[in-house]
């Protein structure tokens, strides 16, 4: 039988700005970058439900940018851009973030991976501009800012189908 890491990934609040994901996955970092940066793989496990991103657009270069657009799990409609500013494969890249329907609450999306005996950490900082943003972006999107573990469901999904995903691709 497998093991797995479902439901593994964790949510810190660094600062009133700032969200940490953590989560590990059995993989070498080489594969995972690809399967964070490519759109053939993120368009397959980036909603966490049963639907493909509808867009999935990704220009991995400094200056390039990337579209996602898709309908996730509870039938809402979501929409993410950016510009990426550093690439340095394959454990880090840092761009900015734009959810559409917000598109004042901004953000810088740090992601580094570290690779250690074959397990590599995924961690992804974002920071937002302005200190207000999130609050209501996790009361907008995800609901539920005082109680982590239910603001991280629908990301811990995604994480979940990366992990799949990248047990078919190993």
């Amino acid at each position: 039988m497998t093991t797995t890491r479902h439901g593994s990934a964790t949510l810190e609040f660094p600062s009133d700005r700032a969200t940490l994901v953590t989560r590990k996955f059995d993989a070498p970092v080489e594969l995972l970058f690809d399967v964070l940066t490519r759109p053939e793989h993120v368009r397959l496990w980036f909603t966490g439900g049963e639907n493909a991103l509808e867009i999935c657009e990704i220009d991995v270069r400094v200056g390039g940018e990337y579209r996602h657009v898709g309908v996730f799990d509870d039938s809402v409609r979501c929409s993410f851009h950016g510009t990426f500013l550093e690439i340095e494969r394959p454990v880090r890249t840092v761009a900015t973030w734009v959810f559409e329907a917000r598109p004042d609450d901004e953000a810088i999306e740090t992601t580094t991976l570290h690779e250690e005996n074959g397990v590599t950490t995924l961690t992804t900082l974002l920071t937002f501009t302005n200190p207000s943003s999130l609050e209501s972006m996790f009361q907008h999107a995800l609901g539920h800012l005082d109680d982590p573990a239910i603001a991280i469901d629908g990301m811990q999904a995604s994480y979940d189908k990366l992990e799949e995903l990248i047990q078919t691709l190993a």
